[in-house]
């Protein structure tokens, strides 16, 4: 890693694992394996970014603590790479605990605990509207075929025009962003 910090993947510690790190790594990972619109790859930074918001604003109640998992639900990728869920579910369970394994020493790391079934799910389901919409508006999906993978999203009208308007940034701006949602999360 840039801080010097060496990562045992098969039994990740969760000292050795900086925010920086992560930041830097999901900034230059590209979701839709680049094939996006834009001067810029949409990376899992943003993504992550994303979730976030959308998670704030279906749920405004949530906590700090359940707003960082939302943050760092990719953040094994900083490491591994986004692999789209198809590949994932082809590769098999051996893939899916690796990932989780890593997750949980990351969410360790951050103190992100006692995160519930119902935040969990919020999580997931903000996942998937961030899907719809990145599919639609970056990755050239017709919005029924983007249905058929993620669901419909049944959004308020202000998040929906928000939304459908996603433009790339650059990996720097990517991180600079993400860094800043961790600190604002972190201070409460």
């Amino acid at each position: 890693m840039l801080s010097g910090r060496r990562l045992d993947l098969l039994s990740p510690d969760p000292k050795d694992i900086e925010i920086e790190d992560i930041a830097h790594g999901l900034a230059r990972v590209a979701r839709w394996n680049g094939q996006t619109k834009g001067a810029h790859a949409f990376s899992v930074a943003q993504h992550s970014l994303l979730v976030t918001d959308i998670v704030n604003a279906l749920h405004p109640g949530f906590s700090a603590n359940e707003l960082r998992a939302a943050l760092l639900h990719d953040a094994p990728e900083y490491v591994i790479g986004d692999l789209i869920s198809p590949f994932k579910t082809a590769i098999g369970l051996d893939y899916k605990s690796f990932e989780l394994n890593l997750l949980q020493a990351i969410y360790c790391r951050f103190e992100i605990r006692d995160l519930n079934v119902a935040a969990s799910a919020a999580i997931k389901e903000a996942d998937m509207i961030a899907a719809f919409y990145e599919a639609t508006g970056l990755a050239g999906f017709e919005k029924s075929e983007a249905e058929l993978f993620f669901g419909k999203p049944n959004l308020p009208t202000e998040l929906h025009r928000a939304l459908a308007v996603l433009e790339p940034l650059a990996a720097s701006d990517a991180q600079t962003l993400f860094l800043a949602k961790f600190a604002d999360l972190s201070r409460h």
